[in-house]
């Protein structure tokens, strides 16, 4: 076997490292995430981060990937329910639970991770901007299906409806990361509950 050809392990876990770098990401946004506290959290040097993950922008590319398929798979869970209603009720509690908590950053890190961020930096907003409309979208399409079912009334307006809930969602994110507690929060989705379709 020739072993010039076989390249040397890594000496990392990669998914923990993408993990950590996540972390960072949620907590500090994409412009407060220096190279070096990267690096310094997911315990490899500037080299093996380029190797494993290519440049700061396609890090945090494969971090929102990781985010959107693990911490926000309560979104696929809460679409697959039997009702519209159902929809948004499952969506709006998880995502309460998934913003506070314990262990990990408080709200959202498509919120968090660029809400703000300057020039050079626009297209990291963007992508998260267009992140968040897929949400949005993907919910608007359950509801059409609602009012094909006849779950909803047909003069609901499934597009409107998604915009409400999400914005909804994305008001308890930014709550949570100002300190609301989950007791709060919750409070406030059984209100917006009420302005939801039965």
């Amino acid at each position: 076997m020739n072993t010039s050809a076989v390249g040397r392990p890594r000496g990392f876990d990669a998914d923990q490292a993408l993990e950590r770098a996540l972390v960072v990401f949620w907590r500090q946004g994409y412009e407060g995430a220096s190279l070096s506290d990267l690096t310094a959290a997911m315990g490899i040097n500037k080299t093996s981060m380029y190797a494993a993950f290519g440049n700061k922008r396609e890090l945090f590319d494969k971090a929102l990937a990781r985010y959107a398929r693990v911490e926000m798979a309560y979104a696929g869970a809460a679409l697959a329910e039997p009702t519209a209603r159902r929809v948004a009720e499952t969506f709006l509690r998880d995502n309460v639970t998934a913003v506070t908590t314990p262990g990990r950053p408080a709200g959202c890190f498509s919120i968090q991770g660029g809400l703000s961020c300057g020039p050079d930096n626009i297209d990291v907003c963007e992508t998260l901007a267009a992140s968040r409309k897929g949400g949005e979208l993907a919910m608007a399409e359950r509801f059409r299906r609602a009012i094909r079912e006849g779950d909803l009334a047909a003069d609901e307006d499934p597009g409107r409806l998604a915009r409400y809930v999400m914005t909804v969602s994305e008001g308890l994110a930014v709550h949570a990361s100002a300190g609301a507690t989950r007791e709060e929060l919750a409070e406030v989705v059984e209100l917006a509950l009420r302005a939801f379709p039965r």
